[in-house]
């Protein structure tokens, strides 16, 4: 299991935080699996919440920084900096490694992403409204698909640990390493030849 510590100093008042909380209920659907599902409706939604919360935090989503999101708002779970540039070079032929991670690099300041330090990967935070949040990613062996979910009792636990270490925590993410459900249910099946399973998927042994 990883923690990571992300810097994000942006302060809303509770009213505002509401107001894009309730903004983000309204675009975001959960799968039972856990993972964002979005059509193009809630994805122009999303991005226009981006655009609004950047506004508000005077710093600037240029277009390619914007391309970048709408490309992670598409991926069903993590994926990596090159596999987003080979995406991006549909739209861009020009575009180089360092295109995406200046883009990466902002978002993740901005707390639009999360960066799955163990994969080497990104994945779109489903909370971004919520600067101050804990995440929890949880994160299949499997399949690789990534479950984000917020966790009070973590971060109040995190919350104490820096306290008595006389540090500031600004905001925090959880990596845990597992199987999901699916894959769980997968494992344990022992009719390959007759079930209507994906066996051929083997984890990655370490």
């Amino acid at each position: 299991m990883l923690v990571r510590q992300t810097r994000h100093d942006t302060c809303y008042s509770p009213r505002h935080l509401s107001a894009i909380a309730d903004e983000y209920d309204k675009i975001s659907a959960y799968s039972p699996t856990g993972i964002l599902a979005m059509n193009s409706t809630n994805q122009e939604k999303l991005l226009t919440q981006a655009e609004l919360l950047c506004q508000q935090r005077n710093v600037r989503l240029t277009p390619q920084r914007l391309e970048v999101l709408r490309l992670m708002t598409e991926q069903p779970g993590a994926i990596s900096a090159y596999d987003l540039l080979d995406l991006l070079r549909v739209a861009e032929p020009q575009a180089k490694p360092p295109t995406v991670y200046r883009a990466l690099d902002f978002l993740l300041e901005q707390g639009f992403i999360h960066r799955i330090e163990s994969a080497n990967s990104y994945v779109l935070c489903h909370h971004f409204e919520q600067p101050m949040h804990t995440s929890a990613l949880f994160i299949c062996d499997r399949c690789r698909q990534v479950t984000e979910r917020t966790t009070e009792g973590v971060e109040e636990t995190l919350q104490k640990l820096a306290l008595e270490s006389g540090f500031v925590l600004r905001h925090s993410v959880v990596e845990a390493h597992g199987l999901c459900s699916a894959c769980v249910e997968i494992e344990a099946c022992n009719h390959q030849h007759s079930c209507h399973h994906d066996h051929s998927i083997v984890i990655k042994k370490k």
